[in-house]
């Protein structure tokens, strides 16, 4: 990417704010309106014409202003991230209105929810509200995680509870069946057995060898073991139907860009048929970058019916190597600053309430 003086970045950033804003295409007169460069209208237009050449700014007809262009957008994200960083402590202790934005979402997301997939839901919609942008959140994804601990117990003469708890505490309970009753010393043998070989190990660990060394000394109750393997890979395996929270689909419908009837319906039946939703949360988790935080904006999208559109996710984590992500699906004018802060802040939070918990 071509190195921009000051000058250049400053028109560049007075171009995209104003965009942003307006939805409108930015002349030269309204440009140095949003700088503090003391430049005549001939010298931004001639700057506004090396930044068209660079490929950071296009001009949609003629005689209109200019728009950004992917690029543009690309450089503005990634400079505004830097200073956003730097700044990042001292802007904590400014109290202003988005810090009340945080603080009613924090309150909203603090509710008692039973169930994880209550309290996803319930920030799919705090996000829509908030940002007035398209939201989606997938559950955690538990692949890879290893056994914490394995529970056999008796439920009558022909029955035996096996309960399953995997790291981030995921629980799962499956009913084994028994050709006769065990007495409470055999089962005490195999909760030894079965938690001294497998606790602390993942699924890949569990080879076909340790697993017949696990039979043979269960001797006659080898098909209990058997069942416990089968159970153990059940509850560790990723499930393939990844779940996915959405809301605020029709906020796309607020964007006039996006509200073109083809553009609309391709964006709303990606969120309504999830697949691809889920193809762009593979691609989130296999690039995060150590912020969390992903920017994508137009044709750098997995998805190809959001290419008109920008994409911002975060990569959350419940603890145990649990990840989900949440993510903000808008038009490339969409306030980055506000939603890449916003999504900071919700997985500040899911991370804080399970470390608590």
């Amino acid at each position: 990417m071509e190195e921009l003086d000051g000058r250049k970045v400053k028109i560049l950033e007075a171009i995209i704010r104003n965009y942003l804003e307006t939805g409108e295409p930015v002349g030269s007169r309204t440009s140095s309106k949003y700088t503090d460069l003391n430049l005549s209208s001939a010298t931004i237009r001639n700057e506004m014409s090396d930044l068209e050449e660079m490929g950071y700014i296009l001009q949609p007809h003629t005689s209109a202003g200019r728009i950004p262009s992917d690029k543009g957008y690309r450089f503005y994200v990634d400079h505004m991230m830097i200073a956003k960083e730097e700044a990042l402590e001292e802007k904590a202790r400014k109290v202003s209105e988005q810090a009340k934005q945080v603080q009613d979402m924090s309150q909203m997301l603090l509710e008692k929810e039973d169930k994880i997939e209550n309290l996803l839901q319930q920030v799919a919609k705090v996000l829509a509200v908030n940002t007035e942008y398209a939201t989606m959140v997938t559950a955690p994804s538990t692949h890879r995680n290893k056994v914490k601990f394995l529970q056999l117990s008796r439920i009558d003469a022909n029955q035996l509870l096996a309960v399953v708890v995997v790291e981030g505490n995921v629980i799962r309970n499956h009913v084994l069946p028994v050709s006769e009753e065990l007495t409470d010393e055999e089962v005490l043998k195999l909760n030894i057995l079965l938690n001294t070989h497998l606790n602390g190990l993942s699924l890949e660990e569990i080879n076909l060898g340790m697993i017949a060394a696990l039979k043979n000394q269960a001797g006659i109750h080898s098909d209990i073991v058997g069942g416990v393997i089968d159970a153990v890979a059940e509850a560790i395996q990723q499930d393939d139907d990844l779940e996915v929270y959405t809301s605020g689909t029709n906020n796309i419908f607020k964007y006039p860009e996006l509200s073109d009837g083809s553009k609309a319906s391709e964006i709303i039946t990606a969120f309504e048929e999830k697949q691809q939703l889920t193809e762009l949360v593979t691609d989130a988790l296999s690039e995060e970058n150590g912020t969390g935080i992903q920017v994508y904006i137009g044709n750098e999208s997995p998805i190809q019916n959001m290419k008109d559109c920008s994409v911002v996710t975060a990569t959350y984590e419940l603890g145990d190597g649990m990840k989900g992500t949440i993510g903000i699906v808008g038009p490339k004018r969409m306030n980055y600053e506000k939603v890449i802060d916003t999504l900071k802040t919700i997985r500040g939070q899911l991370d804080s309430m399970y470390k608590k918990s």
